[in-house]
């Protein structure tokens, strides 16, 4: 965090110093982590005591302190620490998180959202603008009215580019968002099916998402894909210039000669209005990356990077946040594909296309469970879902879940795919699906996991790949 004085803090959240003399406030200085859970909290730190559904965050003002917190931010007094009492904690933090993004007026603010693929395509855009300066982005997958401001409090004097993933799940979030780190560049991936039990709509979707390109000032930048309909509309939505990008032949920043290696490794030819250059994805697996890469190429030229060092830098880059397309060999000879972080239709499809895309010597597995919040197109999302199953030649489908059964009818009911055939079962937990599988993984199968987080499919995929971790 950029240091920080406890007055500092309590003048931007309107609130009351409490528990220290208004001249040690003065002194008192925060430039540790700022953190919401105390777990977290480090030297210097600034505790954020959140009221949630289960616990109260006040409760755990000791806790961060014996971490090394020097401060709190409170609706009430508390005795383990110096404290400032506001009215409304949600709103001081944004304050505080906000104070500091004004102070950095050096800093490059891009914000990216999503039906599908933020979290891979800020993992890559982080690891390619940190080559040209200090960059700052999401730890995993913080894109909420929390996650957001925990990222930009990670900001420091020297930070040149705060890379902010942007969720919703109803009107208005992105909007809000973008007032806590107004960007001066804005990547729309996609517009899917994510949440529409909340949206009611894709038409709801896209709306919501556009509200990241309508925060745009008019000398910023915003990177549309010119492949989604949705998206490519919402250039009439921003005064800032349009980079479209994709595989459209009017894609300013366009894939050509696109191909999958027999390790479901993308390569493609970039090519703008003036150079091309060669780009493998070495580290990543499936086609749907292209697209990501592409955004990032936009961005990082938007941000003063050339084409050349943006290709060298995406061909070094590799996976970060866990289980997305996740790809584990196991010693007795299984290839592990953890891509069940989150689910969508959209997403599904793509992991399908990428497990049919790497080669194997053996079997084909795909375990597979709920998509969430899908609305009243649940059971029929879910049935698509098991037919594509089928429609890529998997061979063994193991649908996990009573939300998802739907797709194990819908692949029974017509399991061949010209003179392939897909073996499909349905079981009720994981526990079930492991059975499965410890019974009938043999050495050379490939088998891809995926589902909606809540799911809980990741950590399935973890014990069959013999990664043990806590489960969170």
């Amino acid at each position: 965090m950029i240091p920080t004085t406890l007055a500092e803090i309590a003048a931007v959240t309107h609130g009351e110093v409490h528990g220290i003399r208004p001249e040690e406030a003065a002194r008192l200085v925060v430039d540790g982590p700022v953190v919401t859970d105390s777990r977290e909290a480090g030297g210097g730190s600034l505790f954020v005591a959140r009221i949630g559904e289960s616990l109260d965050g006040h409760a755990f003002a000791g806790a961060a302190r014996e971490r090394g917190a020097v401060a709190a931010l409170t609706t009430r007094v508390v005795d383990e620490l110096p404290c400032v009492v506001v009215d409304d904690v949600q709103a001081a933090f944004v304050a505080v998180a906000r104070s500091l993004v004004d102070r950095s007026e050096a800093l490059t603010v891009v914000g990216v959202t999503g039906s599908s693929g933020k979290t891979s395509t800020k993992d890559l855009l982080a690891q390619v603008l940190a080559t040209a300066g200090e960059t700052v982005a999401p730890v995993g997958s913080l894109n909420s009215e929390v996650g957001v401001p925990l990222t930009v409090c990670r900001v420091t004097p020297s930070t040149r580019f705060l890379v902010v993933e942007m969720g919703a799940r109803g009107a208005g979030h992105i909007e809000y968002l973008t007032s806590i780190a107004p960007p001066r560049v804005g990547v729309v991936l996609n517009v899917g099916v994510a949440h529409i039990g909340e949206f009611g709509s894709r038409e709801a979707i896209a709306v919501a998402k556009s509200e990241l390109v309508r925060a745009l000032p008019p000398d910023g930048t915003a990177v549309l894909n010119a492949d989604d309909p949705a998206v490519r509309a919402m250039a009439v939505s921003t005064a800032a210039r349009v980079i479209l990008v994709g595989e459209s032949p009017d894609a300013d920043i366009r894939a050509e000669d696109v191909h999958v290696d027999a390790q479901g490794h993308p390569s493609f030819t970039v090519v703008t209005a003036t150079e091309s250059a060669t780009l493998t994805l070495g580290a990543l697996v499936g086609r749907h990356h292209v697209g990501n890469a592409l955004s990032v190429v936009a961005v990082a030229r938007a941000c003063g990077l050339g084409l050349h060092d943006v290709v060298a830098a995406l061909a070094a880059a590799g996976p970060v946040s866990r289980w997305r397309m996740e790809v584990t060999r196991t010693p007795g000879g299984v290839t592990v594909v953890n891509d069940a972080y989150n689910a969508n239709s959209d997403s599904m499809r793509a992991a399908l296309a990428a497990l049919a895309a790497i080669a194997t010597d053996g079997r084909r597995w795909a375990v597979l469970g709920t998509m969430l919040e899908l609305g009243d197109d649940s059971d029929n999302e879910h049935a698509e879902v098991g037919a594509e199953a089928v429609r890529q030649d998997v061979d063994e489908l193991v649908v996990v879940g009573d939300a998802a059964a739907p797709m194990a009818a819908a692949a029974h009911r017509n399991p061949r795919h010209g003179d392939h055939t897909t073996r499909v079962r349905y079981v009720g937990d994981a526990d079930a699906a492991y059975a499965i599988l410890a019974e009938e993984l043999r050495r050379g199968d490939l088998v891809l996991f995926k589902s909606s987080r809540d799911a809980g499919l990741r950590w399935l995929g973890d014990r069959v790949a013999g990664r043990v971790e806590e489960q969170a």
